[in-house]
């Protein structure tokens, strides 16, 4: 891993020196682009886990609007995106942030690096995703570097975070814009076919022990694993598994794992069916205390799988009650998700789509069946204009008394959850020169 991190480093810092343009060459040398990408959603939630007031519904709309601006020069290529973000009326719900801000150098060999902030998607985004749903979504601040070839791709990320730059305090991460301290990932992605593609990722994590933060304990976790993806004719299918060992920010170890299947078939141009399954470990012995009671076990492992970087809207039900809230006391049964849905596109313009699923948890409980519950997910799409889109989406779950244990939910679980979304995404100015 030494060497490897060693010999890319030395490929990308000398890149300044072979990345000149062909004298030859008639293309422009310089791009600057501005676009923009804005959405207002209001949502309906009814059912939901009850507040500390005990009301369980609520009403409420948020915004979100991201201005990108690109610049390219030669091999040099540089992203500036301030974002806002809020929910309307809110004092305190959101605010101005920079989404992307980093700046690197691309070979025509292939090798690049970027250093900054930035928006990270690998493969179908379970593990290391935008999560671009919510308001806030995933950035990461980092060095990455690798080649990008026709049929290959490797790629490095290298990260650490403080939450000051003085000596007093500069060596503990707690509490920051990132959910960890340090990381170093490896990805490497190939193309054997055109319709075959496979992927490797190595991730070492590391976490800032909370108990006694003076002391400066910071506890490494590994995730490791494999993502295929095959699209024979009118079928696409992908498969992936992947385990989380080390310890985790408590210094517990960790022995979790996760693995998913998933299938379409495009029937014709306007119909297209999907079908699926995932399964992520859990906690053993998992056992939540009746309302009123104390006490939770006490666990000496950690078997729940935590798919920290990833973007969890779009794989656990799209009500958000898995891997975005947390269970009662923290810890996971785990999950079993199955699921099976249809799109009708009747026009170009318009796309209509419905997706059940079952949900259970992954480990047996205490007077409890696994079992957590049926959603039933409906949604809609209308292309108004090429820069605008209309979405709508209405979510039923009928939970079980599982559900009800773990999420401390009220009304036996009839949770409903219905939105209304106008997206935007204009490019402003593009030249060349």
């Amino acid at each position: 891993m030494r060497r490897i991190v060693l010999f890319l480093l030395a490929l990308t810092w000398m890149l300044p020196l072979s990345a000149q343009p062909d004298s030859t060459a008639k293309t422009p040398k310089r791009e600057f682009r501005v676009t923009a990408s804005a959405w207002s959603r209001g949502e309906i939630r009814d059912g939901a886990m009850p507040d500390e007031t005990g009301a369980d519904h609520a009403a409420f709309i948020m915004s979100n609007a991201v201005l990108g601006i690109d610049y390219r020069y030669r091999g040099l290529e540089m992203r500036l995106s301030p974002k806002y973000f809020g929910v309307w009326g809110s004092s305190s719900n959101g605010g101005l942030a920079i989404e992307e801000g980093w700046f690197g150098l691309r070979h025509k060999s292939g090798l690049f690096f970027r250093l900054g902030r930035q928006i990270l998607s690998y493969d179908d985004q379970r593990i290391i995703g935008a999560n671009d749903w919510v308001m806030a979504s995933n950035k990461h601040d980092l060095l990455l570097m690798g080649l990008e070839r026709e049929r290959h791709k490797l790629h490095l990320m290298l990260a650490f975070n403080q939450n000051d730059s003085n000596t007093e305090g500069g060596l503990i991460y707690l509490e920051g814009g990132q959910p960890y301290k340090s990381m170093e990932s490896v990805w490497y992605h190939v193309d054997p076919v055109k319709q075959l593609g496979a992927s490797l990722l190595f991730m070492n994590v590391g976490m800032q022990d909370p108990s006694f933060p003076e002391e400066n304990v910071t506890h490494q976790q590994q995730l490791f694993g494999a993502y295929a993806d095959w699209h024979p004719r009118n079928f696409s299918l992908q498969a992936s598994y992947y385990r989380q060992t080390g310890r985790d920010e408590y210094d517990l170890a960790i022995r979790a794992w996760m693995t998913s299947a998933e299938a379409a078939w495009q029937m014709t141009p306007r119909w297209r069916l999907n079908s699926g399954y995932f399964h992520m470990s859990g906690d053993e012995n998992f056992n939540v205390p009746p309302q009123g009671a104390f006490g939770m076990a006490r666990k000496t492992q950690v078997h729940g799988f935590n798919p920290i970087f990833g973007s969890h809207h779009q794989f656990y039900g799209a009500m958000d009650f898995f891997y975005v809230t947390t269970y009662y006391g923290g810890n996971t049964p785990g999950l079993q998700d199955f699921h099976a849905g249809i799109r009708w596109k009747p026009v170009p313009v318009l796309e209509f789509e419905a997706e059940y699923h079952y949900l259970a948890t992954s480990v047996a409980m205490e007077d409890a069946v696994k079992t957590l519950g049926h959603e039933v997910e409906l949604s809609a799409s209308w292309q108004l204009m090429p820069d605008v889109r209309l979405l709508a989406g209405y979510s039923f779950m009928q939970g079980t008394e599982t559900m009800e244990l773990l999420k401390r939910t009220s009304d036996k679980n009839r949770l409903h959850w219905g939105w209304l979304m106008l997206v935007i995404t204009p490019e402003f100015f593009s030249t060349k020169w």
